[in-house]
């Protein structure tokens, strides 16, 4: 099961807005039962998008390379990186 082709499209924040849309929705009880399961199926596809956005981010962060000064030099690729 793929991610909604809108979800893919998201910047981190505007996923995390509709996905504290979601959490109310659920948290306010008043969502049918069927509905439950969409927007449960519809957050779990926001958190891992977040996720994956928080995780790249983070990687590009740890693949900067600092001098003596502590000034960013540049970035190294994931294969210099794990190597």
């Amino acid at each position: 099961m793929g991610m909604e082709p809108e979800i893919a499209n998201l910047s981190f924040e505007e996923a995390l807005k509709e996905l504290e849309s979601v959490v109310r929705r659920l948290e306010s009880g008043e969502a049918p039962l069927d509905e439950s399961i969409e927007l449960y199926a519809k957050g779990d596809a926001l958190r891992a998008h977040c996720q994956a956005r928080l995780d790249s981010a983070q990687a590009r962060i740890e693949a900067i390379v600092a001098d003596r000064d502590g000034k960013a030099q540049g970035l190294r690729s994931f294969d210099e990186a794990a190597g």
